[in-house]
């Protein structure tokens, strides 16, 4: 099979991307953690293979993520933990609105205020 065809292997557990509601790639991206110059040469890995980003996204249909050490919610600052909730979690809801739209340009799909900061 050829690369290309493989699709996007996760680089922690070697399975397969297959959904964009799934994807560590495109969640950083989307929430402003990746520039779009480096997109296409970054490795891929499932949210779930991230704990320590997968951690803040709460939502009823995403199970929770539980990390027990220094990096866990429970060890940080309320404030901080609040904003990364609420950023990564618009942030997963944007990955399913970008699976419900189809066709889009990949410059489109961070959130509106990721997009405003990046330089004119």
């Amino acid at each position: 099979m050829a690369k290309c065809d493989e699709g996007y292997l996760c680089q922690v557990c070697g399975q397969d991307v297959a959904e964009i509601t799934d994807s560590d790639l495109y969640l950083r991206y989307v929430i402003g953690h990746l520039d779009p110059e480096l997109l296409h040469a970054t490795p891929e890995r499932h949210i779930r293979c991230n704990p320590v980003l997968a951690q803040f996204i709460v939502d009823d249909n995403f199970t929770p993520v539980v990390v027990d050490d220094e990096f866990g919610k429970a060890y940080l600052d309320p404030e901080y933990v609040r904003q990364q909730e609420s950023l990564a979690t618009r942030g997963w809801h944007r990955l399913a609105e970008i699976k419900s739209l189809g066709e889009v340009s990949v410059l489109e799909i961070p959130l509106p205020e990721v997009i405003a900061a990046w330089p004119k």
